[in-house]
């Protein structure tokens, strides 16, 4: 962010420098907000299994991601955090200028359950990492220990929020550097000596139909998916959502000297490092471990163990590793539990909410939504206590979370569109190029992706022991819609008495609200 930037997206917009700025204004350069926005994608080790799961037809699910989904959302939100880089609320600024505060605030109230749903699977990784470093790698499918660890770190995280925002980026400044970057190149040089040392390079010897295919008589790996059904398709959506997140530096297009020229280029920087980082992830994972070893919780663990342990006969490494990012799993974790909630703040202090979660601590933290925010978390981690396989327990709360994920980014498409129709005069420093052909081009084909990969995400996935079908779908879906009717129940509820007076929104929000 590192990760705090990317959760801070949803929650505040950075304002631009003004047109004639002194001319000692600092801005940024290209490669160093391309980097930072790679960063804010790439916040844990924790999508890598997924990926790897897939074993080469991964390059498939990669290529689709970044070339329909992570650049298009990349240039969209460049325009839209530009037009609207003085207004608090981020996300919700964007949509509430297209579709105004009502449809603005149920995709903020979505965004913020979003993220709260994605809380369990970011705890589940960590309870991984902490199993591993205690050397119990057992303890990370036990459900019931994942379900325990998952809600006490998340309300120990909370507690650190509380504290101020400053220590909390403090903290997840370091967890992406500890926690993802650093285990993440031991992970791959372990990979790169595994290949030199002539060990079984995992996808060789697969078997599964769903990433092999015969060639001359023999199982080969594949490159496409084996389109049997949508079913294999299905961890499209979970491997989308490791690309989330490019957005969340939109707001900062605007501090580039010339925003037209060097902002497509920060995209290209990076859509490429983000996918380097994740392909070369997922093919360490995917060539250390077999394939029926593969589980997307405790995936990475296992390859370090299995890596440290067949080339150096050690295990203490995976250890320290382990305990690392844990720490790195809990800061991403962290700054989510900061940044979306902030958006909802600036909701509340429009009267979308009552004053009860309008209230600030002394730090200027909104604790009354981070309570709020804890108990919904408490209730979500319930799935890790009743399936007893924490694999499957992971990918559905993830396919809920990714479901109420693309919803608003579909919205954030449309919102580009409508909005070169409706404020044609709108001030955007930087526009996506080709003028209404461009943003149709653009905002279209991102939208047509979502779309298609909405569809996936309510399909049972054909790798992973799900149960009943029926019931995996009533989930998903049943949850998904639930979701959704929250904050229009919310908005339905809400009193003309709610709005904040002026100067207590500047004092919580800041200037621009």
């Amino acid at each position: 962010m590192s990760s705090a930037h990317r959760a801070g997206a949803a929650g505040r917009s950075v304002a631009a420098p003004a047109a004639g700025a002194p001319s000692n204004t600092r801005y940024l350069s290209t490669i160093a907000l391309g980097f930072t926005t790679a960063a804010a994608i790439v916040t844990s080790l924790r999508g890598l299994p997924a990926m790897a799961k897939e074993e080469l037809t991964m390059f498939f699910y990669i290529g689709f991601s970044v070339v329909l989904f992570l650049i298009p959302a990349g240039l969209v939100s460049a325009e839209l955090g530009s037009a609207f880089g003085r207004k608090a609320g981020g996300l919700y600024a964007w949509i509430s200028g297209a579709f105004g505060k009502r449809v603005g605030f149920w995709v903020i109230f979505l965004s913020w359950l979003q993220a709260m749903v994605f809380f369990p699977t970011g705890l589940s990784f960590a309870a991984a990492g902490v199993a591993f470093a205690i050397d119990r790698p057992d303890m990370a499918q036990d459900h019931v220990y994942v379900g325990i660890f998952s809600v006490i770190a998340y309300w120990a995280c909370t507690l650190v929020a509380l504290a101020g925002n400053q220590l909390a980026a403090k903290v997840t400044q370091a967890g992406f550097l500890l926690g993802t970057a650093i285990p993440g190149l031991i992970l791959l040089g372990l990979f790169l000596w595994w290949v030199l040392g002539g060990h079984t390079i995992g996808w060789e010897h697969t078997t599964d139909p769903a990433v092999t295919v015969e060639r001359d008589g023999h199982d080969a790996p594949r490159f496409m998916p084996y389109i049997a059904g949508l079913s294999a398709l299905a961890f499209l959506g979970n491997i989308l959502e490791n690309f989330t997140g490019i957005e969340s530096q939109a707001v900062h297009a605007t501090e580039l000297r010339n925003p037209g020229r060097q902002y497509p280029v920060v995209i290209m920087i990076a859509a490429v490092a983000s996918a380097a980082i994740f392909t070369l992830g997922a093919l360490a994972v995917a060539g250390i471990l077999p394939y029926d070893r593969i589980n997307l919780n405790s995936g990475v663990f296992d390859a370090l163990t299995s890596g440290f342990g067949t080339l150096m006969d050690i295990g203490w490494p995976v250890l320290v590793l382990a305990a690392l990012i844990a720490y790195g799993a809990l800061a991403g974790t962290l700054a989510w539990i900061t940044g979306p909630s902030r958006g909802v703040l600036a909701t509340a202090h429009d009267g979308m909410l009552p004053p009860i979660l309008q209230k600030v601590n002394s730090r200027g933290v909104q604790s009354n939504i981070l309570i709020a925010q804890g108990v919904m978390v408490t209730v979500l981690c319930a799935p890790y206590f009743f399936m007893a396989d924490v694999s499957s327990a992971f990918f559905l709360i993830t396919a809920m979370a990714v479901g109420i994920y693309i919803i608003i980014y579909l919205f954030m498409y449309a919102a580009a569109i409508r909005l070169r129709y409706t404020r044609p005069e709108l001030e955007r420093p930087f526009k996506v190029p080709g003028g209404k052909a461009g943003i149709w081009a653009c905002a279209g084909t991102g939208f047509a992706a979502m779309a298609f990969a909405l569809v996936t995400a309510f399909v049972p996935p054909s790798q992973l022991p799900i149960g009943n079908p029926a019931t995996y779908v009533a989930l998903v879906a049943g949850g998904t819609v639930f979701f959704c009717l929250v904050p229009m129940v919310v908005e339905r509820l809400r009193k003309p008495g709610w709005a904040a007076p002026e100067d207590v929104k500047a004092k919580a929000l800041g200037p621009g609200a």
